[in-house]
């Protein structure tokens, strides 16, 4: 990465050629942090290239250091920006939020008055997200095209996600609104005031939304008095 410059762009179909590496960082990816994403193929790719509705990041040596696409959902009324990410020697540098900011610069271009929504299971990812002006929100506010939530069904957690009736799961959705909308120093300042908060919730929903999968014997039945992290994520 050493006096290498960094170039993120639309992606044009010359970039096919790395779809197959980066569908294969996609797996690789998912598998090491013990959570799912939608599998991709690289002709889905190659589809969203042709379509232009890709960022892609090179360096000046065509070295590929990351990528993230553009889906749509409810006739347009919904964008998710989808599939970020990052070489492993390119990550901590920065440029998985200089994507997300093309990605988001190119979702408003093409679709102004569309939500903008994303699912992630990462501090780091919430953090970009609310720098853009993105908030958390529950899964009703979301798109509820069944075609999106059949695209987690390739997911490791895609049992939790039915199980809660697609109300919650792994992931902290997070949407900008256009219409209507705090600004991106208020919703980062959010952030940064209650990222504490926020990292235990993410624990929390890992042994919350876990537990009745794990294959345990647990004697304590007493059942414990609901939170209002129950009635905000449905816990």
């Amino acid at each position: 990465m050493d006096n290498q410059k960094i170039i993120i762009r639309v992606a044009s179909a010359a970039d096919k050629v790395y779809s197959k590496t980066i569908t294969d960082e996609m797996e690789a990816s998912a598998a090491a942090r013990g959570t799912g994403i939608a599998k991709r193929t690289p002709e889905y790719i190659e589809q969203k290239i042709d379509e232009g509705k890709a960022v892609i990041a090179i360096t000046d040596l065509n070295e590929w250091v990351g990528f993230c696409y553009i889906e749509t959902w409810s006739h347009g009324e919904y964008v998710a920006n989808s599939g970020l990410i990052v070489s492993p020697g390119f990550r901590k540098s920065g440029v998985a939020k200089s994507i997300k900011k093309r990605i988001f610069e190119l979702s408003r271009e093409k679709y102004p008055d569309a939500k903008i929504f994303g699912l992630t299971t990462g501090l780091a990812v919430m953090k970009i997200n609310s720098e853009l002006g993105y908030e958390p929100v529950t899964y009703s506010e979301l798109t509820q095209d069944e075609a999106f939530w059949a695209g987690c069904k390739s997911c490791v957690n895609y049992d939790i996600l039915m199980s809660k009736d697609r109300k919650n799961c792994m992931c902290t959705a997070m949407l900008y609104d256009p219409k209507d909308h705090y600004e991106p120093e208020e919703t980062r300042q959010y952030f940064e005031e209650n990222k504490k908060g926020f990292e235990r919730l993410l624990k929390f929903k890992q042994w919350k939304l876990l537990r009745p999968f794990l294959k345990k014997e647990n004697g304590n039945g007493g059942a414990r008095p609901k939170s209002l992290l129950h009635h905000f994520f449905h816990l």
